[in-house]
């Protein structure tokens, strides 16, 4: 089967408008803006989960203090991350979804994921490891094999090494979790340092 062209496609999905123009339920709050990296010879990718507001403004992924705990983990520099010929990111939803009432970030918006992730992604077939950042990606990626919460899920990393890296989300938000699970940063980041400084060659 022939790959899609990626270059298009990332033209599409750079002029989407569908939740604005279709959206599921409420439209997003927002002119849409959305952000992502990819090239077909990447081979390490970030399936995260949305933009947050900065990104949104910057249309840089990643482009916030959560961007700077990420590259952390991965033992990366800033040049290194946004070198889009060997790492793609990813989101499950393309644009910044918008506050809910307690100040955080909405969830991924779901049409975002169902109008494109699976053309995306067949354009994209060198990828060999994929980091899935927060529960949405790691349900979508891993489907049944996802545990019922995101840290039994991260706790069984081993059972999806090397193909994929399930993480927190790197928010200041989840500093309590870091805390309290601190086998994720003397088990887990080594072994992921070790993979993406090797695919990163």
């Amino acid at each position: 089967m022939r790959k899609p062209a990626l270059g298009p496609l990332i033209k599409e999905i750079r002029a989407c408008r569908i939740c604005i123009d279709a959206p599921e339920k409420t439209p997003l709050p927002h002119e849409p803006r959305p952000v992502l990296q990819a090239a077909r010879s990447a081979r390490i990718a970030i399936f995260g989960q949305a933009p947050g507001n900065l990104v949104h403004q910057t249309g840089v992924p990643f482009n916030d203090p959560s961007g700077d705990r990420l590259r952390e983990w991965m033992g990366i520099s800033r040049d290194a991350f946004y070198d889009q010929k060997k790492l793609a990111i990813i989101p499950m939803g393309f644009c910044f979804p918008g506050y809910d009432a307690k100040g955080g970030d909405l969830p991924p918006r779901k049409e975002c994921a169902r109008a494109w992730r699976a053309r995306l992604l067949t354009a994209l077939p060198n990828i060999e490891t994929a980091i899935l950042v927060g529960g949405y990606a790691q349900k979508w990626h891993l489907e049944t094999r996802a545990a019922k919460s995101l840290t039994e899920t991260v706790k069984a990393w081993r059972d999806f090494a090397p193909a994929y890296f399930p993480t927190p989300h790197p928010s200041w938000r989840n500093n309590a979790w870091l805390k309290k699970n601190p086998w994720f940063e003397s088990d887990v980041l080594p072994t992921l340092r070790r993979r993406v400084a090797r695919l990163m060659k």
